[in-house]
């Protein structure tokens, strides 16, 4: 070997007629995020939109928000074990939701709850399994929502298979799976992107960079020019968009929503936003980002940014925005309230959902745990009705 082969200043002519299988430019995300609120003249973004969409967003916005610190100060009075909250994601949230037919279905992560409300869950069931009480807290198949995953990034390999699988059978099916930077540093999601672009399977992953894996930030998890260049890498275009303008995030999974259900394969779609509360409950995000960076986000609210062009186009007012705020405390309170009724728990429901066919070990585990049970009612029974005075 040569020394210039050994520097990697050498580089081989390519063999004869080699020519690149696919064209990069076409996959190659903008150079700037794709924006749509508060780019012209004050009004203008929302465009032709339809009227009721846009109050809508407006809508699952403002609720969201609200959920969020609901939920928050719920794990603070320990009716909930841990929360990650979205405050300053809800755009990325309510966009992927509102972006699926009721056909299609969500794959989010555990700090996608807002996305599955938006998508008709029930705010509780939504909880469920931060509170520890069931497997996953709904039936995932009622409303198309696998459940929240709490592994990073396992969930996507599943929405390509199910993706890939409605395909063969014939359904016009589309896969919208959620996951947050750190993710995309697991190997789950290689093996997913790959995967999807080879079989050309009607997926649209949609990555959430909020800035940081909990305390790490991306410049210390990939040297990519943006997550969204990563997808000409397995043959999928890349889309780069502002995860505040909820306008803008839904136009562009639209877009990719579309091109997925009519057989233009996966697209992925990097939302650039910041999550403003700490990782957790657990975490004190004050050890590696200052006030000053959180206040200049809370700049770029999604909130405020799509309510203000709202009141710029004549389509919100003051009212408006009181009506938003009182439905957003009404599901509040009634979180609150239902949150803070101890649930049914029945012990035998540990072998519910663990295996289609339950196995030996775990018949005997069960049978053993239910003579206790039976063992413990006879007991209480007998103390109740005095039969160990006799």
């Amino acid at each position: 070997m040569t020394v210039l082969e050994q520097t990697g200043a050498y580089r081989p002519a390519p063999p004869p007629g080699w020519q690149p299988r696919t064209d990069p430019a076409p996959l190659l995300p903008d150079a700037e995020p794709h924006r749509v609120l508060g780019v012209g003249a004050p009004g203008s973004g929302v465009g032709a939109t339809d009227p009721a969409l846009l109050k809508r967003f407006y809508a699952e916005l403002v609720r969201g928000r609200r959920y969020n610190t609901q939920a928050t100060a719920l794990t603070r009075q320990g009716r909930l074990a841990v929360y990650p909250s979205s405050t300053g994601q809800e755009a990325c949230e309510v966009a992927a939701a509102l972006a699926l037919e009721q056909r299609d279905w969500l794959f989010p992560s555990y700090r996608d709850t807002l996305a599955a409300v938006a998508r008709g869950l029930d705010p509780v069931q939504a909880l469920t399994l931060l509170r520890g009480d069931w497997h996953t807290g709904y039936d995932p198949r009622e409303l198309r929502i696998a459940p929240l995953c709490t592994p990073l990034a396992t969930q996507l390999p599943h929405a390509v298979g199910l993706a890939h699988a409605a395909r063969l059978q014939g359904d016009d099916v589309v896969a919208l799976a959620m996951i947050g930077d750190g993710g995309t540093s697991e190997g789950d999601f290689h093996e997913a992107l790959n995967f999807a672009a080879v079989w050309r399977a009607p997926v649209v992953f949609l990555v959430q960079n909020n800035g940081f894996a909990i305390s790490v930030p991306l410049a210390k998890q990939t040297a990519a020019p943006s997550l969204a260049h990563k997808g000409v890498g397995y043959g999928m275009p890349g889309r780069l968009v502002d995860g505040n303008d909820v306008l803008a995030v839904h136009q562009v999974l639209d877009e990719a929503v579309q091109r997925a259900r009519s057989g233009g394969g996966p697209t992925l779609v990097e939302a650039v936003t910041y999550r403003v509360d700490a990782h957790t409950n657990a975490d004190d995000a004050t050890r590696y980002r200052s006030e000053d960076e959180i206040a200049a986000w809370r700049e770029h609210d999604p909130i405020v940014l799509l309510e203000r062009e709202l009141k710029a186009a004549g389509l919100l007012d003051e009212e408006g925005v009181h009506a938003a705020r009182e439905a957003a405390e009404e599901t509040a309170a009634a979180l609150r309230a239902r949150m803070n009724e101890d649930p049914p728990l029945d012990p035998m429901d540990l072998f519910e959902h663990v295996y289609a066919e339950p196995t030996s070990r775990l018949r005997e585990q069960a049978d053993q745990l239910r003579a206790e049970l039976a063992a413990a009612a006879d007991s209480a029974e007998a103390s109740n009705t005095g039969e160990w005075d006799k």
